[in-house]
């Protein structure tokens, strides 16, 4: 039977915001009221850092700013005032953690690349504690390449090939080493283990030809789920110096998973409906295919084609007792067959075409069966935000609607149909380029400088809907000649936040689908919506009122908490005092609660402060134990973006890191870098240093005379450990005096941090590892008026210690927690008419400002000078206002 199709619009439209939806409560209504109860109870943040440039050289600085938003509003986040930003090695470790606060949702900070650092992907992840609750699917997570010229021997590119025998994947590896100067390794000795999925599955040794290469082969079973990892591989020097190089594999076969996803979510028979196709290849890009349909007798229905990132579509009607087979090829000639997925036999369709610029299109088929007057609900929404409504009897086999796009937002939005009983049945993504909802930003240019070291001085206007708007931006600039920007892959304030940030799983070269605002581009990005996930929420979750387990709360600052016990129950109304004095120094004290729980909140300090806390009973008892709250350390995850990982990440920024060598070079001629030398190897023996842990301010173990913690095996209290034994020092109840200045009592440095001398019999003896005596002038002088009595600095069984402690007595123990980290301000040369100087200026980075500013009038302004050196320039701002709005604004010049 033919379909008939009807024009006729028999929707109830509601073009308003869900606040304002107004109608009896009936189980609708009242659905969508437990989504926008639900998306309040559980709010969501997203996070963008801006980084000055994607990839950087070691000894650079990676400069960000941070931008922390309510995924509701998308405006800045009140919800929490902490922020983690973590730089991740290849090995899944962290090597370095930042700790920021934020301020209105937004903050900036840096990393400092050091030249012990080795080249390689690297991920940035940024989060906040209560973005933990939700999964680290939403944590901003960047790939980016750091190269090493400035302090490395060997270089290396590597070539894959692959073929297949029986089920094992084998897969050849050509690594070419080679010097700085492109002189090949000939005939050296190489060593190289190969692990997929974290497992060595070849191990073995071989020599460079006279090219410099070096083959290594190995194979890939079925039982491996990932197929990647690395190869380690030793190149042995002529001197017999042997360099490291990993290798990263990111897949180990050819092969390319083609699906078929119908829009909305299945197959109807007798229906006409779009079918998605998505075609990734081993290594996770996307690759365009072409094929044809045919059915079980061999007959071509339709052909399809993929024409962008291995995605496409076509419309397809599934018969009733038919089957179909997808003849794939593949672009290297190769092919393989699919089935097409099973079509119901009954059910309904939805359509959303939002292709047109000025609405969107929406389209509600079913089959014959169903046309029995049930009434069908369709739901727009965007993180909880409901932005359209409709209501609809099915007595027509498709039923239309139009929506005009001024009333959705900007961003993806999900349409949802809902059955008569409010279950969704169907469900289809669009993107909603609304330029209503972003940021206007006008930059006069007339002040950009186009000669070497001259001065830039750029004016800016920002308004939205032609009003002026208080908002901050971040501004970059950098010499493109030298850094080349990759605009497709390009991860910016507008990819991450309206994009990537709602989308599961990797999306390729994000910023392509905000280049050009053509149809072919619409097109791309609409079948990028018919073929990837959405994640933020669950419906079954809305309906059935359940959530994800609250384990982590928002912070508003630093706090320290925890329990007070005596045996094994709370001391309530017990006093706490917590006293810092390495990094900064306070004392503050509150009383337990009737639970003998302590909170110190609103604690603002930087980072590597070191803490006692002490407590006691209300009468004063100190033998009560202290139980700290500890938040558990965010795991690191599988890479979600392990697409973006470089194979030859020295190879590929070759040129950037040959002109990053210039600058480095010149800076450290003139003494303005730090530089690791790393000197050959030599042995040294010497006897091993008792307190080699310890903060002696002379140097640890620089001591008139030391204890060790196999000297107080036999004592009690610390202070019976160490009268008479410690040569020219006498006690007084339990305090210790030099016999030379015995109206002075000595001073005592416990872990790095000054304490009373009454405090020492608060230190149990077993948790001491050492004990250092500085009694002569020699020893003392550093200590300034602190020492003049003596000191005696005690380290405790801490890390890299035999053991570890942080409990020194019953009542007493220190913390070291991660405090704020304290953000450079960028260096940049002022070349002004007093300067005279002939200092070649060779940056790569001209300009990073992460707050600049446009006041109530929407007037900001910045400048900066150029460096020595042409090219083109290139200037990137990113911002938001206090509602939410967008901006990004590129501007290029030449520098001649």
């Amino acid at each position: 039977m033919k379909l008939k199709i009807t024009l006729a619009i028999s929707f109830l439209f509601i073009l308003i915001g869900f606040s304002a939806f107004k109608m009896d409560d009936d189980p609708f209504t009242l659905l969508l009221k437990k989504l926008d109860e639900y998306t309040s109870k559980y709010p969501q943040e997203k996070v963008y850092l801006h980084l000055d440039k994607p990839y950087y050289a070691i000894g650079d600085d990676i400069w960000f700013k941070a931008y922390v938003v309510d995924a509701k509003s998308t405006a800045p986040s009140q919800l929490s005032k902490v922020l983690y930003v973590e730089l991740i090695n290849e090995k899944d470790s962290i090597k370095k953690q930042l700790k920021l606060p934020l301020i209105g949702g937004i903050s900036w900070g840096d990393f400092k690349l050091t030249d012990s650092l080795g080249e390689g992907n690297y991920r940035i992840r940024a989060y906040t504690n209560y973005m933990r609750n939700f999964g680290t699917e939403f944590f901003f997570d960047k790939t980016i390449k750091i190269g090493n010229s400035w302090a490395n021997k060997v270089f290396t590119k590597t070539d894959y090939t692959f073929s297949k025998e029986n089920n094992t994947d084998k897969v050849a590896a050509t690594i070419h080493f080679e010097d700085k100067n492109g002189v090949a390794y000939k005939e050296n000795e190489v060593s190289y283990d190969v692990q997929l999925d974290y497992r060595s599955v070849s191990k073995g040794k071989t020599k460079t030809d006279l090219s410099g290469n070096a083959v290594i082969n190995f194979n890939s079973s079925q039982a491996l789920s990932n197929k990647s990892g690395k190869i380690v591989a030793t190149l042995t020097l002529d001197n017999k110096q042997k360099v490291i190089k990993i290798i990263p594999i990111t897949s180990t076969s050819n092969d390319v998973d083609v699906q078929f996803l119908p829009e909305g979510g299945a197959l109807v028979e007798n229906l006409p409906q779009k079918i998605a196709i998505k075609a990734i290849n081993a290594s996770g890009h996307g690759e365009d295919v072409k094929g044809v349909i045919v059915d079980e007798t061999g007959n071509e229905i339709t052909s399809f084609e993929t024409n962008y990132l291995g995605m496409g579509n076509f419309v397809f009607n599934v018969q009733p007792g038919k089957t179909y087979l997808a003849k794939v090829k593949f672009k290297d000639g190769s092919g393989k067959d699919l089935k097409l997925p099973i079509a119901q036999k009954s059910g309904y369709a939805i359509t959303v075409n939002g292709l047109d610029t000025g609405k969107v299109t929406v389209k509600i088929m079913a089959s014959e069966d169903l046309i029995n007057g049930s009434e069908l609900k369709v739901v727009a929404q965007q993180a909880g935000n409901v932005y359209y409504v409709s209501k609809a009897k099915m007595d027509k086999q498709v039923l239309m609607a139009s929506i005009p796009k001024k009333n959705l937002p900007v961003g993806v939005v999900q349409f949802t149909l809902f059955s008569n009983t409010n279950q969704p049945i169907a469900e289809r993504l669009i993107f909603v380029n609304n330029k209503v909802d972003l940021i206007d930003v006008n930059l006069n240019t007339s002040g950009a400088s186009t000669t070497r070291k001259g001065k830039s001085t750029f004016s800016f206007d920002a308004t939205n809907q032609n009003k002026p708007v208080l908002s901050s931006f971040s501004v970059s600039v950098t010499n493109s000649s030298k850094v080349t920007p990759d605009e497709d892959n390009e991860s910016n304030i507008l990819t991450s936040l309206l994009l990537t940030s709602d989308l599961t799983g990797y999306i390729e070269k994000p910023n392509h689908y905000f280049l050009n605002d053509d149809i072919k581009t619409m097109r791309e990005l609409d079948n990028l919506m018919l073929t990837q996930g959405w994640s933020r929420f669950l419906w079954r979750n809305v309906i059935a009122g359940t959530g994800p387990t609250i384990t982590y709360k928002p912070e508003n600052s630093i706090s320290i908490s925890g329990t007070v016990m005596r045996g094994n129950k709370p001391v309530p109304g017990g006093k706490v005092m917590l006293m810092a004095s390495k990094g900064t120094f306070f004392i503050i004290d509150t009383v337990t609660n009737a639970d003998g729980r302590f909170v110190f909140d609103d604690l603002n300090f930087p980072d590597s402060t070191k803490f006692v806390v002490q407590a006691r009973t209300k009468t004063d008892r100190k033998f009560v134990d202290i139980t700290l709250d500890v938040v558990p350390n965010q795991i690191v995850t599988k890479n979600k973006n392990g697409a973006d990982v470089e194979v030859n990440v020295n190879n590929s920024l070759m040129k950037y890191i040959k002109e990053s060598d210039n600058y480095f070079n010149e800076m450290t001629r003139l003494g303005l870098l730090e530089r690791t030398i790393k000197l050959e190897e030599v042995t040294i023996t010497e006897k091993r240093n008792p307190a080699k842990n310890s903060a002696n301010l002379n140097g640890a173990g620089r001591a008139d005379f030391i204890m060790t913690d196999k000297d107080l095996l036999t004592c009690i209290t610390l202070s019976q450990c160490l009268q008479g034994r410690l040569p020219g020092v006498i006690f007084r109840g339990n305090v210790p005096y030099l016999m030379r200045s015995q109206n002075t009592p000595m001073s005592i440095i416990l872990d790095g941090m000054r304490v009373e001398p009454e405090f020492l019999d608060n230190i149990v003896p077993s948790d001491v590892e050492s004990i250092e005596l500085l009694k002569s002038i020699g020893n003392t002088a550093i200590y300034g008026f602190q020492g003049g009595g003596g000191v005696i600095v005690i380290t405790t069984k801490r890390g890299g210690g035999t053991e570890s402690y942080n409990r020194y007595a019953p009542g007493v123990l220190t913390l070291s927690p991660k405090g704020f980290s304290v953000s450079r301000e960028f260096y940049a040369p002022k070349y002004d008419a007093a300067t005279n100087s002939s200092r070649a200026d060779l940056r790569t980075t001209i300009y990073w400002n992460p707050q600049v500013v446009a006041e109530n009038d929407g007037k900001g302004k910045f400048e900066f000078y150029n460096a020595d050196e042409p090219g083109q320039y290139r200037l990137v701002m990113e911002g938001i206002d206090a509602l939410g709005h967008l901006a990004r604004k590129i501007y290029t010049y030449d520098v001649k």
